[in-house]
């Protein structure tokens, strides 16, 4: 263990003797997402630095208090990146913090979640003892993929040390076409390419234009573009609009005064919401963003009627839980993998359901 690791341990098992709840936190960008944060401050930002890279091998692992933007530049210099565009929300994210939350950015749909880029984590449990979860490839799992399970766990399973990503490198061409399109239009003309031979590595709609970015070798992007029509964007307003919409800086996710900004997870050929508000709708129609003011039943119901759920993801109340309730089956689950995890309940007690 490092000296950083056992000091860490000491705490752990001095915070379960005295039951004390820590809140774990890294840069603080993510604070916001997830319920309300309750217990003493636990600060994970000085463990960092990258441990081992292999740009031959498309493998990381860093200290998980290593500033995500830090990670970037590493792997820019090499020419390669983080596939599934992490959002940052702020100069202070962590790849702890990122793996954390679980969130992915503009390219998710065609390169995957932040769980599928996983490759091995280093776990500080509830009982302070370090273990070791996956490895270096992508073919090293026998049994339960604990490596991904963290994915998303919000700090309630343990402390993250160390991370093991896979790395991709850099698209060769890329191009974003802008089309004047009614909703409707736009979600059957993004299920209807996504069913094609077309390169595409994301998609945005907003106020009647739909946006498509194209990836790949310069032959098959030139080819789409040719093929596809619209207009082209140059790559300078590209960047920033992509930019924006990985950090949700584009104006539709502004909030107003008693509003919240709704997540919805739908199948991508599910119809438009028919909620008053404003929208957004990324990933080919699978995600969903939704701003307004209107009664948070009303909204988790329609997701249910179009096949999905959703999260509260920014304002409102959280102490009542931001997140749609599970199923009696899988809230189960999750109860017996924090005991597991953390028998104690003293990591991030609430931050993912109340309960747990």
């Amino acid at each position: 263990m490092t000296t950083i690791e056992k000091e860490w341990a000491e705490r752990v098992r001095a915070a379960v003797a005295a039951r004390t709840p820590l809140c774990l936190r890294g840069g603080g960008s993510k604070d916001f997402f997830g319920c309300t944060l309750a217990g003493e401050r636990f600060d994970l930002c000085a463990n960092r630095g990258v441990v081992a890279y292999e740009p031959t091998e498309l493998v990381v692992t860093v200290c998980a208090g290593t500033p995500l933007a830090e990670l970037e530049a590493v792997l820019a210099d090499k020419g390669q990146y983080l596939a599934f565009e992490p959002p940052h929300f702020g100069p202070g994210a962590t790849v702890g913090g990122c793996v954390a939350a679980g969130l992915s950015g503009p390219r998710r749909a065609s390169a995957g979640a932040v769980r599928d880029f996983m490759l091995g984590v280093k776990l500080l449990d509830g009982r302070g003892e370090v273990l070791r979860f996956g490895g270096q490839v992508m073919k090293n799992v026998a049994g339960y993929d604990v490596s991904r399970l963290v994915a998303g766990s919000l700090g309630t399973l343990g402390i993250l040390l160390e991370v093991s990503l896979k790395v991709l490198p850099r698209p060769v061409a890329e191009a974003t076409l802008r089309f004047e399109l009614d909703e409707a239009s736009a979600l059957q003309r993004v299920n209807e390419w996504g069913g094609q031979p077309l390169p595409v590595s994301a998609t945005l709609w907003q106020h009647g234009v739909l946006h498509l970015r194209l990836s790949g070798a310069e032959a098959a992007v030139q080819a789409a573009c040719a093929r596809l029509g619209g207009e082209a964007l140059d790559d300078a307003t590209a960047q920033a609009l992509w930019t924006a919409a990985r950090e949700q800086t584009l104006p539709g996710f502004a909030l107003e005064e008693g509003e919240v900004l709704w997540r919805l997870s739908l199948p991508s050929t599910a119809p438009a919401l028919g909620l008053p508000g404003r929208q957004l709708v990324e990933w080919g129609g699978a995600q969903r963003w939704f701003a307004g003011a209107i009664d948070a039943q009303a909204v988790c119901a329609r997701a249910v009627e179009l096949g999905g759920h959703a999260t509260a993801f920014r304002g409102g109340a959280r102490a009542a839980g931001v997140f749609q309730p599970l199923a009696v089956p899988l809230a189960a689950v999750h109860r017996r993998l924090k005991q597991a995890f953390d028998p104690a309940g003293i990591f991030n007690p609430g931050r993912l359901y109340p309960e747990l």
